[in-house]
Order: C-alpha cells, then sequence, then structure tokens
C-alpha cells in the first residue's frame, strides 16, 4: 500500500497455508510489498481493515497549469516516457492531432480524459492482460486499467507525466444496483507542482477512494507477483460503510 489511511488495520491471514515464509519491503516505486513462499495446494489469503475517508469527492483544479519539460523536476521525467502497457511511440502523432489545440494544463489533461470515456467502452467480460494503451485505442473497449493507460499514454505523448494508480473505489453514494466489487485503477499528472488525480474510467470526482500503490503503468503494481505455475479461482472485494 502506497499511503495507507487506516483506523484498524488487519495484518494478511492465510487460510490452509501452513509454512509461508512471509517478509515485507518498499517496493521500486515506494510501495509496501509482502513476499510469501507458497507451498503445493490450495490456499486462501485475505485483509480487511477500517479505512478514513473525508468524505468528501475528489478535488479538482481546474487553474493547475503544465509546466515546460525543462522545469518538471527530474523525479517526474520516468513518467514521460513510454512503458510496457503505456506504448506512446504509437500514440504521438495521434495524441497530437486530438489535443494540441487544447488548453495546456487541466483543461488539457479533462479532455484526455473525456476523449478516452467516450472511446472506450467498459466491458468486464473484454478484460485481456496483455492489452496494451494502443490496442485500447483500436479495440475501444476493456477495464478500468485500459482506460487509465491509454489516458496516461496519451498525457505523456502530450509532455504532461502521468503514472498508474491501483487501488479500491467503493461504490457507496452511487446508486443502485452496484456491480461486484473489483480492484480499480486511475491516474494522477504532474501540474503546477503536485500531482493531481484523474479517472478517466469513470470521468467524474467520487468518493471513498483507497489508493494501494503507483508505478508506471500495471506492470509495476499488479495484484500478485508470481513465480511457478499458479491458477486464481477466486477473488472478492466489500466495501462497507461505517457511521
Amino acid at each position: 500500500m502506497a499511503e495507507p489511511n487506516v483506523l484498524n488495520p488487519h495484518p494478511p491471514e492465510f487460510e490452509r497455508f501452513l509454512y509461508a515464509s512471509v517478509g515485507e519491503d518498499r517496493g521500486g516505486f515506494g510501495n509496501w510489498c509482502t513476499r510469501l513462499l507458497a507451498p503445493a495446494g490450495d490456499f486462501c489469503l485475505s485483509t480487511d481493515g477500517i479505512f478514513r475517508d473525508t468524505g468528501r469527492p475528489d478535488p479538482i483544479f481546474p487553474g493547475a497549469q503544465q509546466h515546460a519539460v525543462q522545469d518538471l523536476p527530474s523525479d517526474t521525467l520516468m513518467f514521460l516516457q513510454g512503458s510496457r502497457y503505456c506504448d506512446t511511440d504509437l500514440l504521438s502523432e495521434e495524441a497530437w492531432r486530438l489535443f494540441e489545440t487544447t488548453e495546456p494544463g487541466w483543461s488539457r489533461v479533462q479532455a484526455i480524459c473525456d476523449f478516452v470515456h467516450g472511446h472506450v467502452r467498459f466491458d468486464y467480460t473484454q478484460a485481456k492482460a496483455t492489452r496494451t494503451a494502443s490496442q485500447t485505442m483500436a479495440e475501444r473497449q476493456g477495464v478500468c486499467r485500459d482506460f487509465a493507460h491509454l489516458a496516461i499514454a496519451l498525457c505523456r505523448c502530450m509532455n504532461i507525466p502521468a503514472r498508474y494508480c491501483t487501488g479500491y473505489l467503493s461504490d457507496i453514494g452511487e446508486p443502485l444496483p452496484h456491480p461486484p466489487g473489483d480492484f480499480a485503477a486511475w491516474m494522477e499528472v504532474f501540474l503546477a507542482g503536485e500531482w493531481h488525480m484523474f479517472d478517466p474510467r469513470n470521468n467524474k470526482p467520487r468518493f471513498a477512494r483507497i489508493l494501494i500503490a503507483r508505478g508506471r503503468d500495471a506492470a509495476d503494481v499488479p495484484l500478485t507477483l508470481t513465480f511457478g505455475k499458479n491458477t486464481l479461482t477466486e477473488f472478492k472485494v466489500w466495501a462497507d460503510e461505517l457511521i
């Protein structure tokens, strides 16, 4: 977890999991990572906690300005480059065609989010672990990580540092019926000296967004990074409001 705001964290629980070797460390992007060695056979990993939320929607800063590349802090430059799922080299020409005339800064990023939100159709059944930003652009379908990867790649093409965020986004306060709980993805962009959150999948301010990790794209912050044959048979995400 990147920056937890947890009132009552519970450590991971292992069911049918004897002899697990567990350790924790900071990953390459400052995220907390848990390492374990699993024996053969089925096992279940679970955790829960009480998370503090402001109760306010995601903040917006319409006046946030874009930096000239030469003025960007050095630690943001990696988020201008292409990465595993954000293949900027294949999208640069189209990005400039679409967004060159937009106002630099917050308005340009919002224009990118508006485009991605309208261009891509959300479909759980079309999730694909290998889909890149350029493939999402061409196929026009995907899940939240595909929305994020495409928006990130387009921002980078326009010289705006952008990084991938993964976490939880509950449906508390959203109209019923709610879809099944899942992990979520969005992005942060560097404007006016700070990182700001944008969500091209939902494209509106939301409540109760819990950040787990940040990276260049999903390759840096997978749900699990495994070595050896294994099969994920089920996962479940849920959230309940405490008042």
